[in-house]
């Protein structure tokens, strides 16, 4: 009975640990390719492209009406004490150290991560990846290390356009449609709010710029089962990236806002 239930535990956490080595040895050939001649340009720019521009739009809407969200729900608890003057505080810090990188990474995760998986995977049930082998051309160098970099680089640049735009959507609602001390919101904004509150979000951003491309071309690059291997791919990419970057944030934001 008890080596039954140990080969079944076994067998339960032997698909996760080798997933997790898999993963782990990717990063680390895609680390040691980075600094290796000759630099992939071309696909860099591309991805780069793929993940930051074509992805604004969609960033940009979320990033104004979490802003404005955030300034009408802190404007109506606040009021109830007197302290409507704190709003601009809320949703700056809020939006720089949390929201920002949390929720750029996320949209970013559902519309390029996927995508990345479902590129990747497509390759590999094709037999692109090995005919790139065959050509004497590294597929980790050609494929996984310009989204790697494209995503870590891109992701910041995102957040920055959230933190941006979400506050003025916290402007917008709290002065203009609610009739607050614009003085009151910018001063409260400028005094609460540190450089060292936009550096940590940042760093966040870049960890899960990271993360999601690396496990999505994880996720695609080990594809199997044809079409329907991709459409597994494609999930497991955005389901495990998303519980990643929401995980990962807690840590980071323990050690970053101690």
């Amino acid at each position: 009975m008890l080596v039954k239930l140990i080969e079944r535990f076994g067998a339960a956490v032997e698909k996760p640990v080798e997933g997790v080595g898999r993963c782990v040895l990717l990063l680390f050939s895609s680390l040691k390719l980075i600094f290796k001649p000759p630099l992939e340009t071309r696909n860099i720019f591309g991805q780069m492209l793929e993940i930051g521009v074509n992805s604004l739009p969609v960033v940009l809407i979320t990033a104004v009406f979490t802003g404005m969200v955030l300034a009408l729900q802190s404007y109506t608890g606040f009021k109830r004490f007197g302290a409507e003057g704190l709003v601009g505080s809320v949703v700056a810090l809020s939006m720089t150290r949390e929201l920002g990188p949390v929720l750029s990474a996320l949209i970013v995760t559902g519309r390029a991560g996927g995508a990345m998986a479902a590129e990747l995977g497509t390759m590999r049930v094709t037999e692109q990846i090995d005919a790139l082998e065959t050509l004497a051309t590294n597929p980790v160098k050609y494929l996984v290390v310009p989204r790697l970099l494209s995503g870590t680089i891109m992701l910041p640049a995102l957040a920055i356009v959230t933190d941006i735009i979400g506050i003025m959507g916290g402007y917008f609602v709290t002065v203009m449609l609610l009739g607050a001390s614009s003085k009151a919101y910018l001063r409260a904004t400028w005094d609460f709010l540190e450089m060292e509150d936009i550096y940590n979000g940042l760093i966040k951003a870049c960890v899960f710029g990271a993360a999601f491309s690396l496990i999505s071309c994880y996720k695609g690059f080990y594809t199997k089962g044809g079409a329907e291997g991709v459409g597994r791919a494609t999930t497991g990419a955005v389901v495990m990236s998303s519980m990643t970057i929401l995980i990962s944030d807690y840590f980071l934001s323990a050690w970053l806002f101690k």
